[in-house]
């Protein structure tokens, strides 16, 4: 933890200073990217860096990907970001386009390495620079990465389980919302490390089909009167899902979850969510583009092969108006 720390305070020192003024940044949909040098920062469009992610463009993913626009901006590079709502094929498909394309730097999420390992190891033997951020920092190595943007899952999880302690709870319901993504299964076995009784329940739909879900943990609480708190791994899912089970069982159940919507932090505010675990996406995003840079200018291996940690950190009723307030900036 502490080496991680050190060097993201040292990166952040030096892209201020490489940074100057900033600039309009390229970006791209998840159909395809874009280009356009900016006028008023450096130019730095000789390097050209690219982030494929699992994201799906939604409040969590627009976060990252706004941090990575303004990193981009700040340091003049060219820049491209895709997406691709889950699918590993598709993933790995546009890192091998974006490796053709002549990409020098990839940042790529992983919740999924083995479907990713054979398009990222071309990549390192045609000699591009990969950093994984967000999903993949246990095997960052073993996809020829130099280190990893992120939170590491299992601690995650077992800080929510030790939150859990302190209200209370005696049995937790962990949800799972996405199949084969094998950090939110880190989730829930760090809760279980530290809380101890916990029960996974993979659902059938996730975000997919919030009803669904909405129906599944319900069933779970009403099969198990002894369930009294539940570690939800998306927002969206607490929100939207676990609180209106919880509700409907009627039964005074604590709910925490992973990352942060505008309908997450108003439950905190008001005292009818626990806690939401913030990863801090905007950093993952805009660290991993500083990172690539500063290997490509300078071939700087940042993080001294240990991943560098965004979180986790924690936004309970405390500071929830504080953050209510920087996301209305689009930087939480």
């Amino acid at each position: 933890m502490k080496v991680g720390k050190f060097a993201i305070a040292a990166v952040a020192a030096s892209a201020l200073v490489l940074a100057g003024c900033s600039s309009d940044s390229s970006d791209s949909a998840a159909e395809g990217d874009s280009a356009a040098a900016g006028s008023s920062g450096p130019d730095n469009s000789e390097y050209k860096i690219c982030m494929v992610t699992h994201g799906d463009g939604g409040g969590f993913w627009s976060v990252a990907k706004a941090g990575a626009d303004r990193a981009a901006a700040d340091l003049g590079v060219d820049f491209s970001y895709q997406e691709t709502t889950n699918d590993a094929e598709l993933q790995a498909q546009l890192i091998e386009a974006d490796v053709a394309a002549g990409c020098e730097g990839i940042a790529v999420s992983a919740p999924n390495p083995d479907a990713l390992k054979d398009a990222l190891a071309a990549a390192e033997a045609a000699g591009v620079s990969i950093v994984t951020m967000n999903s993949g920092s246990a095997v960052f190595k073993d996809l020829g990465a130099f280190t990893h943007v992120g939170q590491d899952e299992f601690i995650a999880g077992q800080e929510a389980g030790l939150k859990f302690q302190e209200a209370g709870a005696t049995k937790v319901l962990c949800p799972i919302q996405e199949q084969n993504n094998i950090g939110l299964q880190e989730r829930c076995d760090g809760a279980a490390d530290t809380f101890g009784n916990v029960e996974n329940l993979q659902l059938s739909a996730g975000l997919g089909d919030i009803a669904q879900s909405q129906a599944e943990i319900q069933a779970a609480l009403e099969a198990d009167p002894s369930i009294d708190g539940i570690f939800a791994l998306n927002a969206d899912i607490a929100t939207a899902a676990a609180m209106p089970a919880a509700d409907a069982v009627g039964r005074d159940i604590t709910v925490g979850t992973v990352d942060l919507s505008g309908d997450a932090v108003q439950s905190i505010a008001d005292g009818e969510l626990a806690f939401a675990i913030d990863q801090q996406q905007y950093a993952q995003g805009y660290m991993s583009v500083v990172l690539l840079y500063l290997n490509l200018l300078n071939g700087h291996e940042l993080g001294g092969g240990q991943p560098m940690y965004t979180g986790p950190g924690f936004v309970v009723q405390e500071n929830a108006e504080l953050v209510q307030e920087l996301a209305a900036n689009g930087t939480r």
